[in-house]
Parts: structure tokens; sequence; C-alpha cells
């Protein structure tokens, strides 16, 4: 990836203590990759002795200007015989002392953003640059264990809490305010910033369905405007919160909660995160999916290497260096990773001759999007392989710079290249390229690379359509998984659904 002679110190890891924060850190890992998770995040005392960290919390995770801290415990639930007493004795121990970790964490953040730790004795600083607090989106997050199994014995339920944002501050926990609702959660306490409560159902169920960190903040950010709106009644589990997030789309064809004009609270039953699983166009989701992990694959290559240090060139050292110029990478959602790891498969896998190469450019979906470019090169037998990859990652960033004058609004370029063929020993070089300072002497020298290399000389564009849920031969039936909404002449045209009938006569009405 795109050293220095001195490489960088290896990052400090921590595996967590208890089993359930190990497991945490398996599940986040798995969603937010390695290089932007930290378990077991300290803070000094700031006395300048040795050992004297205090544990900030239980998991942190930094990604662009998103800040999630995360919180586990995983305490007993007391069995006395009273209920509402039980319930209380456990939230208290489970969600309002985790929540207090929480809340407390983002003031440590908030006043001392420097002073973090990746180890107790505080001598390995927190390896990711912190945003600026003035853009600082802080998610807090509460994962409490121990309440599904009697939860399933009283309600008969998936064991997921319940979620009520009428259920405020003590009337969690205390009956003299009002009549407890034992597995039940509110609003812990609104003055002091949103927490997201999930347990030991919604725990999997979130991070592995939302497994990239854009979807999952999304989603994060979508729940807390929704709860806070006052359009949210009841809902009958994070789950089934989740599946009518993901079933419908707002103007922007972004997932949203929907409420319709003439509903003032939604009240969602049990039953639609079941639904939502078993429906054709779900199953099909995670099949189309599969190829998308590729991209993962990739990220976690260059991760790895940043973390231990290992990184075969860079143009600046250090972890919060290298994490940048990955970060496009792992910024992309789970549907446009589908699109890019197809992409770059394909080119993997196409048979040049060894005096060859092959590019392509993949543009952006989105404003804000990055370009890319691809670069498949083989290696000559007869050529040093050191030598090798230095001739590639110089050709890559020409390709970089080329890209820049055939497409002249690209401010962020993204360019990757590998070798032929998909065997398990091969190498990635990565490298970013902010086009943003384009001068006319880089202009220049770009177009005699262009001339020199050959380069995007002669483009052949193609357009690709990826479907987030792909589309079925639903003939006679709705699609459960809302399309992108059709507006004005558009809802004149053949439903998505396949029924035959115009959209406004199907699925638009």
């Amino acid at each position: 990836m795109v050293g220095d002679n001195k490489p960088p110190r290896a990052i400090y890891r921590a595996e967590g203590i208890t089993e359930s924060e190990r497991y945490l850190k398996k599940l986040c890992e798995h969603t937010f990759l390695s290089l932007w998770s930290y378990s077991g995040v300290y803070r000094d005392q700031g006395n300048g002795k040795a050992g004297e960290g205090k544990e900030v919390c239980d998991l942190l995770v930094v990604f662009q200007d998103h800040i999630i801290i995360f919180s586990d415990k995983d305490c007993a639930f007391p069995d006395t015989g009273n209920l509402d007493l039980d319930w209380s004795r456990w939230f208290r121990r489970a969600i309002l002392e985790s929540a207090e970790q929480v809340w407390g964490a983002e003031r440590w953040i908030k006043s001392y953003p420097d002073r973090l730790f990746l180890d107790r004795a505080c001598k390995q600083k927190f390896p990711i640059e912190l945003p600026e607090l003035t853009t600082a989106q802080f998610h807090r997050i509460v994962v409490a264990h121990g309440s599904a199994t009697r939860s399933k014995q009283v309600l008969r339920g998936s064991g997921s809490l319940m979620i009520d944002p009428h259920v405020i501050g003590s009337k969690h926990y205390e009956p003299q305010n009002s009549t407890i609702n034992p597995f039940t959660i509110g609003q812990i306490n609104p003055k002091k910033g949103f927490v997201h409560v999930l347990d030991n159902t919604s725990l999997d169920i979130v991070l592995q369905t939302l497994d990239t960190i854009t979807d999952f903040v999304e989603y994060l950010t979508k729940k807390e405007s929704f709860i806070l709106s006052g359009k949210l009644g009841w809902a009958a589990g994070e789950e089934d919160l989740l599946a009518c997030y993901l079933t419908k789309v707002n103007q922007k064809d972004e997932h949203d909660f929907i409420v319709p004009h003439n509903v003032t609270q939604l009240f969602i039953d049990q039953g639609h995160w079941e639904k939502f699983t078993q429906h054709s166009q779900r199953l099909a989701q995670l099949e189309a999916n599969k190829v998308s992990y590729a991209w993962d694959a990739l990220i976690e290559v260059f991760s790895t290497h940043i973390i231990a240090g290992t990184q075969y060139f860079a143009s600046h050292v250090g972890v919060s260096n290298g994490e940048k110029s990955i970060r496009f990478l792992a910024r992309e959602s789970r549907t446009r990773r589908r699109l890019l790891a197809s992409a770059l498969l394909e080119i993997i896998g196409k048979r040049i001759p060894p005096d060859a190469r092959y590019t392509r450019i993949i543009l952006p979906s989105h404003e804000g999007d990055p370009y890319y470019v691809f670069l498949l090169l083989p290696h000559p037998p007869n050529v040093d392989y050191e030598n090798y990859r230095e001739v590639r990652r110089r050709f890559l960033e020409a390709c970089c710079r080329v890209l820049k004058v055939k497409y002249p609004d690209a401010l962020d370029i993204m360019g990757i290249a590998t070798e032929v063929g998909m065997k398990s020993k091969r190498s990635e070089d990565a490298i970013y390229f902010d086009a943003r300072h384009w001068t006319e002497e880089d202009q220049a020298d770009a177009l005699d690379l262009q001339q020199d290399l050959n380069l995007f000389q002669d483009l052949k564009g193609y357009a690709t359509r990826i479907q987030e849920y792909p589309e079925l031969p639903l003939r006679g039936k709705k699609t459960y998984i809302q399309p992108g909404k059709m507006k004005g002449r558009d809802r004149n045209l053949p439903c998505p659904c396949g029924s035959g009938k115009k959209y406004k006569k199907c699925c638009g009405r």
C-alpha cells in the first residue's frame, strides 16, 4: 500500500475482558472492520503515574465524523417472585449503569480528546484521529445481556426488549412514579443524550444486518430522529423496528421510517422482522450480497498491514494516515460494495498477455462518492517481484492523475492495483489521490502521462444497475420491500413488482 524506512509501531488491540465483551468485539470487527473498532479504551488520571488508567468504555468506534460508544453488561436477571422488583434491579445494573458509562465517555472525549489510550498503562495512544467536536456525531449504545430468557417465559415472544418512547427516566424502574412496564425501554435520560439499547436478541440482528459503518450509522440516526419526533407509539422489539426501516424509503430513496399523513403515531407489532427475513426479495438480496464480502476482505488486507506496521509502501507513516487512505473503501454501503467487488473480481479473472494491462474506471453513484480506477498488471516472470510492485504502484498513481484529466470534476480518486488470477498469494496496492488542489502544471504533467502511457485514450462506457433488493417475478403480488418511489408520469409505468398493473394502481397506492 501507498513505507518509509522506519516502520510504524504495531497497534495493541485488547480482546475484551468478559465473554460478552469478546463477542461484541467480534461482531463490531465484522461490521466496522478492525481498523476502526477498539475494545477496552482507557483514559489517564492526569497524575503522570503508570498503571493508573481507567476504562472509558467497553468498545469505541471512530469513523470520519462518527463516534460510536459501546457499554456492555451481562447481568443475571433476579428471580424474587416479584417481576416489577426484578426488572427494576436488573434495569439499574444492566442499563442505567451502562448508560452512565456511555455519557461519561462522551464527556471525557469532548473534554480530553487527546487522552485516550488502548492499554491500561496509558502508553499507547488511541490511533485514529478524532473528528472536530463541531462536526462529530456521537452514537451511544448500551448492550444489556440477561433479560431474554425471563422475557420469553413471561411474554412468549422473541426475548427482545420492547420500545416505548413514553417511558422516560425513572419511569423505567420507580413504581411510585408510574406503573412499571418490565422488558420495555424508552428514553433513559433525554437531557444527557439519546441512548440505543440492544439486547441478546437485537445485538446480533442489528450488527449482522447493517454490517457496514454507513448502513449502521444511517439507521441509528434515522431511528433516533424518529423516536424523538414523537411519531413512534410503540414497537414490539428492535428487530421489528429495523424491518420497518429496511422496507421503506423516503423521497431521497434512503431507508427511513415513513409515517402516513393521516397517522399520528406508528405502533409496530411483532412479526415484521420474521416476515422480512422470509421474503423472497430479502433472500435474493442475501445471495446477491455474498460477492460484496470480497470488498470487506480487501479492506482487511490493507487494515492488517496498517495495524501491524507492515505496509509495503506508505507515503506517510502512521495508523492515522493509513486509515485516511482507505477510508473511502470502508465508507461504501453493502449494496455498493456488491457493485465494486463484482467489478474488481471480474477484471482479476481476466486472461491478458504478460506484456498487457487492464484498467477500469468506476464512476460515483452519488455526490461525494469517490472515483475508482482498478489496474490489473501481470507480473512478468523475468522481473524481480519488488521491482514489479514499484512499477505497478507508479503506474497506478499515473492512472489516478490521468483520470483527473478525463473527469475534471473528480475530487477524490481511489486507485487499486493487483495481479492476474485468483491465486492465494497475491498483493494489492491502494492509493488515495486528493485532486482538490489541481494546478495547470499538474494538468500538463497528466496530459504527458496520458500520451506516453496511452492511458484512457478510448474509454468505453457501460451502465450497471445494482438493486438493493433484486427484482423477482412476483406476479399478482405486491412487493413487500418498497422500491424507489416513482413520481409524476412515471406512476403510469408498469409496477416493478411484475403484476402487470400500473404503478399507481399497485404498489404506488
